[in-house]
């Protein structure tokens, strides 16, 4: 079930509202469970099996870490088979096919694939599962002893699917108990209006141009529809995964919970490392607490910490994906803070920044095309298009789909770049009550005119399910 639907808007969350409101606290973790059951199953049930079976898994693990704390050898021992099954399961589902595939290239052999299909948030709340267990052990929280609340973590609905990535930690007390008030509901309903119109309004419409634009003959397409394409990818899964990241935040803030940041306008970095430090902000700090770090980071000299960043890049893009692409995605990015590191993040900061953001947008825009071909060879064609292979630097359908978007591709640069968030900002200190007002009217008014969108809209796509 997507957010941006009628389903979820209009049935789903109020009756799961409505339900959780009026119940007596002691009830609310189980209603919050059923409801995230209910989410998650809807559109295929019988992947709930697969994520109950984890839940229960990861809490036994837990239980037998906190049992045995005192116990180094055991407690490490239960940590060790925690991470082997979780890893397992992520494998078979996520990596097997891709796996067999490959042996069969390299080795001339004719394995079968199987017909595992993956599924929906495993990279998700496996991560949380895992990140759990790992903190026990660790010592920086305490076992949550109560199998209802610790599926009601795991299993959370706002960010069941598409993160943030939320540990914990971040959450442990709001498990045990938590308020709701007026403040925090219309906080979270301006919240998920913000992240609606970013992916319906946004995303939405100028993923078409990408859509079209892949699908094109590479070979055949000018440069300026090649860097257009990008482009408009660039700001299609920034609108779409922000704003699933707001309506997720949102939620949470409507069932009284605070989830972590997960965006701050990465396209206005001036580096690739500031860039890392402002997209996907829980997924990068996973890595960096429980892959980075425990590889050492940068506590053992220049060169275990270059190898531990390649580690750490490898296995981020490896996480987004079981394909090469996915892969060297992360290897480039990783390649890029390594040289940032050894001198050049320094030439950046010295540079007007004008040109330092150019930089970096422009290798995020290389890192997309990475992302978003279906193969190696294919990237190599649109990056081949982007300097010419296509042998002219405009085409009519460059200049008709740069017109007919004009406003949109501005409209995309301002709001990545923080215009919205600043405006709502000088409206809230120039006015508080008339800011109150107007932000009851803005808020009605974007859940109208999403909605109205999607009830004849065809185009609806969410880019982070397949992850």
């Amino acid at each position: 079930m997507l957010f941006s639907s009628i389903t979820f808007l209009f049935l789903f969350l109020p009756i799961m509202l409505a339900v959780y409101y009026i119940a007596p606290p002691q009830w609310k973790n189980f209603l919050l469970l059923a409801g995230s059951l209910i989410f998650y199953a809807w559109g295929e049930p019988k992947f709930i099996f697969i994520m109950l079976i984890s839940i229960m898994a990861n809490w036994l693990f837990g239980l037998a870490v906190d049992k045995f704390r005192d116990n180094k050898r055991a407690a490490h021992g239960y940590l060790t088979l925690m991470v082997l099954w979780n890893v397992s399961i992520f494998f078979v589902y996520k990596y097997l096919n891709f796996t067999i595939t490959n042996v069969n290239a390299l080795f001339g052999t004719t394995f079968p694939l199987t017909k595992f299909v993956l599924p929906i948030g495993i990279s998700f709340y496996t991560f949380q599962s895992m990140s759990y267990t790992i903190d026990l052990y660790l010592r920086n929280i305490k076992v949550q002893k109560s199998f209802l609340n610790f599926a009601s973590y795991v299993s959370l609905f706002p960010q069941i699917v598409a993160g943030p990535i939320v540990r914990y930690e971040d959450v442990a007390n709001e498990l045990e108990s938590r308020t709701v008030n007026i403040a925090k509901i219309s906080a979270g309903i301006g919240l998920f209006v913000k992240g609606l119109a970013k992916k319906v309004l946004l995303a939405n419409n100028i993923g078409m141009v990408w859509t079209q634009i892949k699908a094109m003959d590479y070979s055949t397409i000018s440069v300026a529809t090649a860097w257009l394409g990008i482009i408009a990818f660039a700001f299609q899964i920034y609108f779409d995964f922000s704003g699933y990241s707001d309506m997720a935040t949102g939620l949470g803030k409507m069932l009284g919970f605070e989830f972590p940041k997960n965006f701050d306008h990465p396209y206005i970095s001036k580096s690739i490392s500031e860039f890392w430090r402002r997209w996907h902000i829980t997924l990068g700090s996973w890595f960096r607490s429980y892959v980075y770090i425990p590889l050492g980071g940068n506590r053992n000299g220049n060169f275990k910490t270059y190898r531990n960043l390649f580690i750490t890049w490898a296995l981020t893009g490896l996480w987004h994906g079981a394909s090469w692409n996915f892969i060297l995605w992360g290897l480039f990015f990783g390649v890029l803070i390594i040289i940032e590191r050894l001198g050049f993040g320094k030439i950046l900061e010295k540079l007007p920044s004008a040109v330092s953001m150019l930089y970096t947008f422009v290798m995020v825009l290389f890192g997309w095309v990475l992302f978003d071909t279906d193969t190696l060879a294919d990237a190599g064609r649109y990056y081949a298009a982007m300097f010419g292979a296509g042998g002219s630097l405009v085409d009519s359908y460059a200049r008709y789909t740069i017109a007919s978007n004009a406003v949109m591709l501005t409209l995309c640069i301002l709001i990545s770049g923080g215009l919205g968030s600043r405006l709502i900002s000088f409206c809230e200190e120039k006015n508080k009550r008339a800011s109150a007002v107007t932000g009851v009217a803005v808020k009605i008014g974007g859940l109208l005119i999403c909605t109205a969108y999607l009830v004849g809209a065809t185009y609806n796509p969410f880019l982070y399910f397949r992850f």
